[in-house]
């Protein structure tokens, strides 16, 4: 059974008589997607944990590209009617749309058990534990006999708009070269099933033989890397023309370890 961010309103802390439960079926998936305050935040979806697996996409509470302004959002790519409606309930009407795209990615989606989004977001709970991570939706039950505690909170990040699924990356990057200097490094992931685009390690002050690291969830699924596109840049013209490298590059996959 698959709650799509099930009722707040007249539902949150109620009996589990009259609500979704994990006592309603041998398997109950949940996506949490507007679960913030009905007042004063008009959060539809309810907040606490109620099935054997929880999902909080992006925490579960604003999803990505539901801040758009009212006109963008109401002449929508998919019509009038689509748009009216995702400007009235975006981040609740987001459930069914991960829900559908989940179909085309069994590979995607993948939870991350954790205890709040802030540790997910700062890296505490990567990379997925040895018994691999869920996938939030349709493929959600091949997890079904693999949940050890009474109820799971899994966390994950999507995109703002279709496709919805990212997949998570560890990079470290260690630099090299004679001085510090200003700027930004870029890194881009190439495998044999597709490239991702340019993501920021790090920016300011860098300096040769520190580490850097970022998180990064890309649109691309990569599968095996095959190789590793670094680019440093300091914005502005430098008479002295400073050279900055990579002595190595890190890159841990979430999903396999």
């Amino acid at each position: 059974l698959s709650g799509l961010d099930p009722a707040q309103p007249y539902f949150q802390g109620t009996p589990a008589e009259v609500r979704l439960d994990k006592s309603d079926a041998d398997f109950v998936d949940v996506i949490h997607t507007d679960s913030a305050p009905t007042i004063p935040n008009l959060g539809f979806g309810m907040s606490p944990a109620i099935g054997h697996l929880d999902f909080y996409p992006n925490g579960g509470e604003q999803m990505p590209g539901c801040e758009k302004n009212p006109v963008s959002q109401i002449v929508d790519i998919d019509g009038i009617w689509e748009g009216t409606r995702d400007f009235v309930a975006c981040n609740h009407l987001r459930s069914y749309k991960y829900y559908s795209d989940s179909i085309i990615y069994p590979d995607g989606f993948l939870g991350y058990p954790c205890a709040s989004y802030d540790l997910f977001q700062a890296g505490n709970c990567f990379p997925c534990p040895e018994e691999g991570c869920p996938n939030m939706g349709h493929y959600a039950d091949r997890f079904k006999d693999k949940f050890k505690n009474d109820f799971m909170k899994l966390y994950l990040n999507t995109a703002e708009a279709r496709d919805f699924p990212l997949w998570r990356y560890k990079i470290t990057v260690t630099l090299s070269g004679k001085k510090k200097v200003k700027g930004y490094v870029n890194v881009a992931l190439y495998g044999n099933d597709g490239n991702t685009k340019q993501y920021q390690i790090t920016k300011g002050t860098l300096k040769p033989d520190n580490t850097y690291t970022a998180y990064i969830d890309a649109d691309v699924n990569v599968g095996d890397i095959t190789k590793v596109k670094f680019l440093w840049n300091n914005n502005w013209i430098n008479p002295t023309l400073p050279k900055l490298g990579a002595a190595t590059i890190t890159v841990e996959v979430g999903e396999n370890r």
